[in-house]
């Protein structure tokens, strides 16, 4: 049980670290299952697997170019993440058609995510939408 509680905070430190914070967003095809559902709100639904994510993530690093994510708490079992996490960085590109303002983001989230065989199956994110939206406009 304990190995792979340790697996799974090594897996979401890489999906935030490597993969938000750094662009790897190839690291996702060994991070998700093919079949990942994402929950998160305010999307229509992306296709399901990496291919659905990864434009997400290139376009959210196109408009906030120093997007960065910090772990700020982690609630792990054998089959879920509970990340709460705060999203920092620049406005300096178009994001969800909003033009850029080059202000400064910063935001609270908390994500779930749901595990099985060592990858991300299932996705929820709750965003404090109020405060980005402020923060974007």
């Amino acid at each position: 049980m304990q190995n792979n509680i340790a697996k799974n905070k090594e897996l979401i430190e890489s999906y935030f670290h490597d993969v938000w914070n750094k662009g790897e967003v190839d690291l996702l095809d060994k991070l998700l299952a093919p079949d990942y559902i994402n929950h998160s709100p305010g999307m229509q639904s992306p296709p399901p697997g990496p291919v659905g994510l990864k434009p997400i993530i290139i376009g959210m690093r196109k408009a906030i170019p120093d997007l960065n994510y910090e772990i700020q708490d982690l609630v792990i079992t054998e089959d879920k993440i509970v990340a709460r996490v705060k999203l920092r960085g620049t406005h300096l590109g178009e994001l969800w058609g909003i033009k850029p303002s080059g202000g400064k983001i910063e935001v609270n989230q908390i994500n779930i995510e749901h595990i099985r065989d060592g990858r991300i199956v299932e996705h929820w994110r709750l965003t404090d939408d109020l405060t980005l939206m402020k923060q974007l406009t």
